[in-house]
Order: structure tokens, then sequence, then C-alpha cells
């Protein structure tokens, strides 16, 4: 969220997507005006608030902060599907006051998708492009305030405003306070005043709270999955609830950015009405930790929000800059922070990524008063974490084990920690200065594995041996990371970490002139459901259609087959078919139409 100026502040059970027992798929019997697409992410499910939803076994969510909108198109093309991150969140897509700082996009002028990062048009193929690998998008919603308070001139797509003069609201729309918020243990003052001199919102108002569901429909009708709603501490949860109400998409997944505080009455949990929260504790705690003793992470769950409802990150816009979190500046540290949020089953976790900076209020690199330079990994400006190895190799690792619980934890005491996650993975992590040898015992089936951290074409490998054992040396602030769907002497994918398999599939299945039969699921290989971008099977051995499709070793899918003419699918009946690739990547589907 913004800090505004120099000013500081004081301060989720996954619905799945898929095919409904009789034919139509669940994504589209509940889609309305989302959008297959959207709609697809969450299921159709009654609205509910959960954690991040799963897509397609991806949950990860990469924080790309002030990347344009071409960029983040050009990234998930390239790196963000093929690593297997689930979503990206983007930086607030609404016009706002023009300047070249960052906090610049947190000051709404109004609800147009015209900004410094981008046209409405680029917004809308920015999404295109990431549904089309795979990769779900989450926009930053700023919802509690417009501008600064006596300000005025002309928004990033040329809208005039003043004080309270601004495309849609006058100053009847602003809560009655005009003071900034002074006493943070006053309710109140904190949900009614002005955040470092932004104009508050008065959103119990019914027309303020229709004309913002109104612009998050808009956001969900160019295929936005889901919202971080941008300080949340500072409106009333019951006005964000009927907000949420009033949405068109009112299922939607929203997280909230609530800042809780040691003597404040303002708490995360209040706000599990209408979303999951951000739980900031967590990343304090691994600030804390990784400057003292990491042995203690093994307790990271403990006193705060349920697993299932806690968005978590070790870094972000905000804490990253008043030191509230480890920021990329901690080198090693950060690194080794982001292996064990990817490792540990607490929440669901996010990834950052900016930009290097040393002053506060700088903007991204190359910014003016109302454009932003694409970004550019290579240029040394943008810290760019979604390309490391070690980040790349975590998120396969998060992918493969998925729910296995924590097994074989070992600690020195201090600051060499180990754990397995079930059969399917084990980490250690060394916070010394110094090397760390030992023999570790975990759950893993015998044989080689890559060291998913070392590198990301297995380069270094592990044997495990039949009692589950192994020795290793962990360099000085330094992990290892083993899993299944990465074993020794495999090509794996960038930044997955997973053995990629031909799965081959056969059906029997008899059709009419024009129809071909597609296998389709809920894994991008298999088109996510649509079955125009589902795997078109070869008719050489009709009725016996057959074909392959690549996916991860260890992936457990969901699927069903579809007989597809010029545009017309007809699905076949039942439920969803359920299978799952072999550790050693291998799997064969032999199938008859259910008709």
């Amino acid at each position: 969220m913004k800090e505004g100026q120099r000013s500081r502040r004081r301060r989720s059970g996954s619905r799945g997507r898929g095919r409904s027992g009789g034919g139509l798929p669940r994504a589209l019997a509940a889609a309305g005006a989302i959008g297959a697409m959207a709609a697809g992410l969450l299921g159709g499910a009654a609205p509910t608030a959960a954690a991040t939803p799963d897509n397609g076994g991806r949950d990860v969510v990469l924080n790309l902060f002030q990347w344009t909108w071409d960029a983040v198109a050009a990234e998930c093309a390239s790196t963000i599907g093929d690593a297997g991150f689930g979503y990206v969140q983007v930086s607030p897509p609404a016009e706002h006051i023009q300047g070249d700082t960052w906090w610049t996009s947190y000051q709404p002028v109004s609800y147009q998708v015209e900004s410094k990062l981008g046209t409405r048009a680029e917004f809308a193929n920015m999404v295109q492009t990431c549904n089309g690998v795979g990769v779900e998008v989450i926009a930053d919603a700023v919802i509690n305030h417009t501008t600064g308070a006596g300000q005025s001139g002309y928004g990033t797509a040329g809208s005039w405003y003043a004080e309270d003069d601004f495309p849609v609201y006058s100053a009847q729309d602003f809560n009655d306070c005009r003071e900034n918020i002074d006493d943070y243990t006053d309710r109140w003052e904190v949900q009614h005043c002005r955040l470092v001199g932004l104009q508050d919102l008065r959103t119990s108002s019914e027309y303020v709270q229709q004309t913002i569901a109104d612009y998050l429909d808009d956001l969900v009708s160019l295929g936005v999955a889901g919202f971080r709603i941008d300080a949340s501490k500072h409106v009333p949860a019951a006005d964000l609830e009927a907000i949420k109400s009033r949405m068109v998409n009112s299922d939607v997944y929203w997280v909230h950015e609530v800042i809780g505080a040691a003597g404040e009455p303002i708490t995360e949990d209040e706000y599990l009405g209408s979303g999951d929260s951000h739980e900031f504790d967590y990343a304090r705690q691994l600030k804390h930790d990784f400057d003292g003793q990491i042995a203690n992470l093994r307790y990271i769950g403990d006193n705060k929000l349920p697993s299932d409802r806690a968005g978590v990150f070790v870094s972000n816009h905000d804490t990253e800059r008043n030191g509230e979190s480890m920021s990329y500046q901690w080198g090693a540290k950060y690194t080794l922070a982001n292996t064990f949020m990817l490792s540990w089953p607490y929440g669901s976790p996010t990834v950052y990524s900016g930009y290097e900076f040393s002053d506060f209020d700088a903007g991204a690199p190359g910014a003016t008063a109302d454009s932003v330079a694409d970004a550019e990994c290579d240029s040394g400006q943008w810290t760019c974490e979604q390309r490391w190895d070690e980040i790349q190799g975590m998120v396969g690792f998060h992918n493969t084990v998925g729910d296995a619980e924590v097994t074989r934890w070992w600690d020195d005491g201090g600051n060499h920690i180990a754990y397995g996650r079930g059969d399917k993975g084990y980490v250690a992590i060394n916070n010394n200065g110094y090397e760390a040898s030992r023999t570790y015992t975990s759950d893993l089936p015998a044989g080689e594995y890559c060291d998913v951290i070392a590198s990301g074409d297995c380069t270094q490998t592990v044997t495990v041996a039949a009692d589950g054992t192994f020795t290793a040396t962990l360099p000085a602030y330094g992990a290892l990371a083993l899993h299944v769907g990465a074993p020794g002497g495999t090509t794996t994918d960038p930044g997955d970490g997973e053995e990629t398999a031909d799965v081959s599939v056969s059906v029997q299945a008899e059709t009419t002139w024009g129809q071909d039969v597609r296998i389709v699921g809920d894994q991008g290989e298999l088109g996510n459901w649509d079955p125009a971008a589902g795997v078109v099977l070869s008719a050489d051995g009709y009725p016996q259609w057959t074909g392959a499709v690549d996916l991860p070793a260890g992936t457990t899918f969901e699927y069903k087959y579809v007989k597809y003419d010029g545009g017309t699918a007809v699905w076949e009946s039942g439920d969803n078919r359920v299978a799952t690739v072999g550790s050693d990547g291998s799997l064969a589907l032999s199938d008859t139409w259910r008709g």
C-alpha cells in the first residue's frame, strides 16, 4: 500500500475447478457475467472466503510491483508460466495522479483502467496472455481513499480532479473527519479520518459502495481473478462485506491488507467475512528469526491466522521500505527466507519482485510523471526474483509436495534446520556463516534427486539410501531441497523442478462426421477445461483415439473427454476422472467414452 510521500503509519480452504457430474463444466455452469475463465478459477462455488484458489495445482502468487502491463505479459509468456506460479499480482489498475514516485499509483483519480503502467487494452492483453499459460491475475485495488487532500490537477488518463471534485466522487462521498489519523488505538479515527493526508471515502454510503463494486466487476470482466484490497484496516469490515455483496461477481477472491499491531483494536481476523488477510506477523517473525535463531521457525504458525486464511510473504513494497520485513538487501538470508516460505505448509505464499532503490520514494527505473519503462531483468535495476534458480526450484517444490505434512523435523538449537514434507520432499537450511555437514534422515524413496536450490538444470544431485538417509554439506547461508518431482538424471522444466513425462492417452469413442475427440482437464497442458485448447487425439486406430500429453511427475489431475466439432463441444457424462502421474513420470490412460 501507499505510504504517501515520506510519512509512515503504524501499523485461505481451496476451491478447485473442474467438471460437474453431468456434462457442463462447473466453471461454465456458474460463470454468469464473470466470464468462463475467471469463473473457472473459483469453481462456481457459493460466495465464501478461502485460501488462494488452487489453479491447476499451483497457488503461489508472484507480486510484480510497478511492472507495466506489457512487461507482465511478456514475463508470463517467457518465465512465470514455466516457473510454476499460479498467479501474478499487479499494481493498481486505475487512473491516478501524475508523478514519478511509486506511491502515485496508490492515489486514484478515477476508476478508468488507464495508468502510467499501461492502457486498458494493454491490461486486457496482459490478462489474456497470462491466462493462456495458466497464470491468473490478482489486481491491487485501492478503495479506501482517493488523492491527497488539497491536491488538484490532471490524472494519468487526463481527468481533472480537485479536493472534493473527482470524475465519480464529490464532497458528500468523503468522510466528515478531515484530520489525519493520530491515535491508532481509536478504531473510529483509524477508519474515518485521513491516512497520511489522503481523502477518505465514505464507504458506508450506498453510492460509494456501488461505485467501488462496479469498478471491481469491470476488472473481473477483463479476466481478473482476484484482488488484494489495499488499506483494508482503514475501512470497517462491514463496509467491505457490503461492497463485495454488491458485486455481480461476489465470489471473486479477496485478500486484505490489514496491518495489525500490538495495542491496536483492529485485527486481521475481523476481515475474514469477505476474504483472506495478509499475516504481517509472519514476515516480522521471518526477519526476527533469520536475524536470530531459525530453529524457532518450527512454531511460525502459532498465534496467527488459520493457515487456510492467511496470505504470507517475506517482503512487500511497504515493508521493504519501512524496515518491517526482510528485503532483497539482506542478500543470501532473503533467499533462505523465501526457501522456507515456499517449503513450509502455512498460508498462501507470495513471492515479491520489485526493483533496487536507495531513496524511499523512488519510482521504478525510468519512471516519468505519466509512464513507467518496461522492466528489464538484465539491467541490474530490477530484482526479478522469479528468475532466480532458488525461487523457481522452490516453487516447483511447493507445487509437488502440496499439503503433505511436516515430518522428521531436526534443528541444532540455533541456525541449522531440516525437515521433510512426508515422502514427497525434504529441505535443509543453514543460516550460519560457515559450512554445515550432516547425515539427514528423510522419508523420501531411495534414489537420486536433483538439488533444486543449487541450480535449474540438475547439475548437483543427492543420493538417498534405502533407509531415507543422505549426507550433504550446506554452504554458508545456503540450503538444499529435494522432491519426488525432480529425480536425478532427468531434465527439469525451468523453475518447476519437475520431471516432465509423456502421459499416454487412449480412449474408445465413436464419433459423427466432423467430430474429433480431445482430452481436457484442470492443467494448463490440458487446456484448463477449455475444449478449444484441449489435446486433440489421433483417430488412426478408430474407434480408439490416442495421444500423449506432457505433465510433471507426481501431478494429480482431473480430466474428461470431449467430442468437438467447430466450436461445439459434447462432454462425456459422469464425474471428473482423476489420475496421478507416477513419481517416475509414467502413466498410461486407457478409457472408454461415457455416454
